[in-house]
């Protein structure tokens, strides 16, 4: 009976993994579309990132608070506490920043299959930077995935869009950042409680975003209209603050291999709704460009 019990508690807890991995996975593939749909009500790339922070931080402050006062977490020691609040800078604020710049310029389904192709970056610098082995495996998924983006690019920019390699830049800039970011949380990440490390750096990035606005922008630049400010709040709260949590849980529940294979569904469901909200054309180059990255990803996940 005790066997039973265990077994049905195992599989309960593997049916909530998965539940907190798709649902994370589909939340933040969703902030594309919200960061776009700001943009057409006029908001500039700086605002509509201090206000998603704006209310995304609060959420996180009182994680914080409630690890350090009312848990028994473990404090980081004062090395690992600064390394947090470099790379929190790094990617919740840098990292942001670029992509969100990036798509002003490049529609939401190439900017989300760029971002998609970070593991890739990861592997990459885990080579240049630790002397990590690189496979045939990971350079046909280099190859594949690239192709990909490639293909997409050249559609936009057959199209005449306005400064499309510039867009593409800032994005590849913002999926370097994140991948050097993801090297060296790991480290950290051995040593601190997950849910710690992503309140600090959260709030680190918090910090350095309202320093970025506060010499860039007056105040009243953040007076904005309601529809702007819905967009905000739904970017920062179900597109920032639910995935993060959402995402982390899912890896303490069913690993980190099983979340990544999960994620698989996050360009998929950004190019659908990237076609049904905001109108992007889909045709043979989105279909092709969007199955050789996801392909090519998913050599990397093999074991």
């Amino acid at each position: 009976m005790r066997a039973q019990i265990l077994s049905y508690s195992e599989q309960r807890n593997f049916r909530l993994g998965l539940l907190f991995a798709f649902g994370g996975t589909a939340l933040f593939a969703l902030k594309s579309i919200f960061i776009k749909l700001a943009y057409a009500q006029g908001v500039d790339t700086v605002t509509l990132l201090t206000l998603r922070m704006l209310v995304a931080a609060p959420f996180y402050l009182a994680v914080f608070l409630w690890l350090l006062y009312k848990t028994k977490v473990t404090r980081p020691a004062k090395q690992d506490f600064l390394a947090i609040i470099v790379l929190g800078a790094m990617s919740y604020y840098a990292s942001s920043y670029f992509d969100m710049q990036g798509l002003n310029y490049i529609s939401a389904q190439l900017e989300r299959l760029m971002l998609y192709t970070y593991p890739l970056m990861t592997a990459v610098l885990g080579w240049f930077l630790f002397k990590e082995v690189i496979t045939p495996r990971i350079l046909l998924a280099l190859v594949l995935t690239y192709s990909g983006v490639l293909l997409l690019y050249a559609f936009e920019a057959k199209l005449g869009g306005n400064h499309v390699g510039l867009g593409v830049v800032l994005v590849t800039l913002s999926a370097l950042i994140f991948a050097v970011y993801l090297v060296y949380s790991k480290r950290v990440l051995n040593r601190v409680d997950s849910r710690l490390f992503t309140s600090i750096a959260m709030l680190s990035a918090t910090t350095w975003v309202f320093i970025h606005f506060l010499l860039t922008h007056p105040l009243s630049a953040l007076s904005v209209n309601s529809s702007a400010w819905f967009y905000a709040l739904l970017l920062g709260l179900f597109s920032t603050v639910l995935p993060s949590f959402m995402l982390t849980e899912a890896v303490a529940r069913i690993g980190a291999a099983r979340a990544s294979i999960m994620g698989t569904a996050g360009p998929i469901i950004t190019i659908v709704l990237a076609v049904i909200f905001l109108d992007e054309p889909f045709g043979w180059a989105h279909l092709v460009g969007m199955l050789l990255v996801i392909i090519g990803v998913s050599f990397l996940n093999k074991k």
